[in-house]
């Protein structure tokens, strides 16, 4: 079972990075890495949000466009209908 994790934040890794650089030099390098690597996962976290919040904006407007389509074909059909039954 996964434990939930907290969500970091620009200002918390800035703060970590404060934090960090009180520490020893050899203990200063280890740390940076994760950090560097939580800030990299961060990143593309947020650019692949981006990409979804764009794609579903994207989805929307194209079922609009096809909820307009449908309702004119059903007029058309409709209007020929009647023509037919004339």
């Amino acid at each position: 079972m996964n434990k939930l994790q907290p969500e970091v934040t620009n200002a918390d890794l800035k703060i970590l990075v404060a934090v960090i650089e009180t520490l020893p030099a050899e203990m200063q390098t280890t740390l940076r890495g994760a950090v560097n690597q939580v800030n990299t996962n961060l990143n593309r976290k947020k650019q692949i949000l981006q990409m979804v919040n764009d794609s579903i904006s994207q989805l929307r407007v194209d079922v609009k466009y096809l909820m307009f389509d449908l309702e004119a074909t059903r007029r058309e059909r409709d209007e020929l209908r009647a023509r037919l039954g004339e």
